[in-house]
């Protein structure tokens, strides 16, 4: 209950700060600083495709000011801010907003997606549109774009050679701690076991885990190769942000600069999109000459188990009737 009521509280203090802002309607006089508040670092692929792109696209009427590292506002509370006025962008996730907006949470469902192409088309059509619509009139945030932030393989310490969900049972598949992703390895059809990130490492070399789920460039920069064989490209959660904009600031500028600012949030994250594919496809080839397997099961086995579960649980009662047939049926 004291959940259920923290979020209300939480939606009806930003529905308020998103009304109050519609009754503004000057246009801005001069040049607009547009304050992003970010947890990534200046490197990220990301941040730059903001600064090179956007930045660049929108230079004559406002000034892109990013922060990064969590330095302006934590993760989780910007959407917060800009509601109240408070920033004007920010980098969102479906996990963020489904904590708002329970029935987001059928974006974080694994096998939802089946990669950037499939996104970008559902969130460019009639569902991104309501979607989109119920962001902006219950939180007063206003989505311009989705971006793709890689997909989520299976790396295992063992020889046994995985094909469809059967396989995996009894494997001992290191997942995050939380419910949600409990509930993923389980739909996989894996033995889920909590271990804290910063012991994946470790637990693969002694063989306390049996394998562990993440991107293939987060497999690079932890080394994982290292202490494992294989990679199997289940592709079970293709992750995805959104790039979020104060309603606030959106309001005041002319239909002139609210054109450049849509087109230049769509072309930086095409190009983050791109760019996040072009590196995952240059590391399939990486871990293959570091010795380990990679190969693509029967991810149609694997999708039907999942979602089947899903549509059975409780993540469920919450999503959009029909909404999952219709995110199917986008080809």
């Amino acid at each position: 209950m004291t959940i259920k009521i923290a979020r209300r509280t939480v939606i009806a203090t930003m529905a308020a700060a998103a009304m109050a802002g519609t009754m503004v309607s000057t246009a801005y006089a001069g040049k607009i600083k547009l304050r992003m508040s970010t947890p990534a670092t200046a490197t990220d692929f990301r941040s730059k495709g903001l600064e090179n792109i956007f930045a660049r696209e929108v230079a004559d009427f406002a000034t892109y000011e990013p922060h990064y590292n969590d330095t302006l506002f934590k993760q989780g509370t910007e959407l917060v801010a800009i509601a109240r006025g408070n920033l004007e962008m920010s980098i969102t996730s479906a996990q963020e907003l489904a904590k708002l907006i329970p029935e987001w949470s059928i974006f974080t469902a694994g096998y939802l997606m089946r990669g950037p192409e499939h996104q970008r088309k559902v969130f460019e059509g009639d569902i991104g549109k309501e979607m989109y619509k119920l962001v902006e009139d219950k939180l007063g945030v206003k989505l311009l774009s989705v971006m793709y932030f890689g997909t989520r393989q299976l790396n295992l310490r063992i020889d046994k050679k995985i094909n469809t969900p059967a396989d995996l049972k009894g494997v001992n598949l290191r997942m995050p701690g939380t419910d949600a992703w409990q509930f993923l390895g389980r739909a996989l059809g894996a033995n889920p076991t909590p271990m804290a990130f910063t012991e994946v490492y470790t637990g693969l070399q002694t063989g306390a885990i049996d394998g562990q789920d993440n991107p293939l460039p987060t497999d690079k920069d932890k080394k994982f190769y290292e202490v494992t064989k294989q990679i199997v490209l289940t592709s079970h959660l293709a992750d995805m942000n959104f790039l979020a904009f104060s309603k606030k600031v959106w309001d005041k500028l002319t239909p002139e600069q609210q054109a450049k600012v849509m087109k230049a949030a769509k072309d930086a994250c095409a190009s983050i999109t791109a760019s996040i594919v072009k590196n995952e496809a240059e590391l399939v080839d990486f871990f293959k000459e570091k010795g380990l397997k990679v190969y693509t099961p029967d991810v149609d086995s694997f999708r039907k188990r999942a979602q089947k579960m899903y549509l059975e649980s409780d993540f469920s009662k919450n999503w959009p009737k029909g909404m999952l047939d219709r995110i199917n049926a986008v080809k």
